[in-house]
């Protein structure tokens, strides 16, 4: 499987639990700051259905692999400015995978 040669994100980020209202969902901040920015070679890709109860928020940027557990509004913003424009990995943020 080959994989975009720009910058792409993939996002399974979503908001609201059973009983409560949702508030905006994260991705759409995250698209709205993608288009704001400009950002015009970044792809994005929104969740299709959450399978997780209670939802856990996840962004994966491609080509780089990395994985992101943004948990609030600024952490997005955080990852678009450093790791989107800049390149630069957001560490304090990254969702460490283990086999065991």
């Amino acid at each position: 499987m080959s994989l975009p040669a720009w910058p792409s994100v993939r996002s399974d980020i979503h908001a609201g639990a059973a009983g409560r209202p949702a508030r905006k969902p994260p991705w759409q901040k995250l698209c709205e700051t993608i288009e704001a920015e400009r950002l015009t070679d970044i792809g994005f890709t929104p969740p299709a259905v959450s399978v997780s109860a209670p939802p856990v928020p996840l962004m994966v940027v491609y080509p780089d692999g990395i994985w992101y557990r943004p948990t609030t509004p600024e952490d997005i913003d955080e990852i678009v400015e450093s790791h989107l424009k800049l390149g630069r990995r957001v560490d304090r943020l990254v969702m460490v995978l283990t086999r065991n």
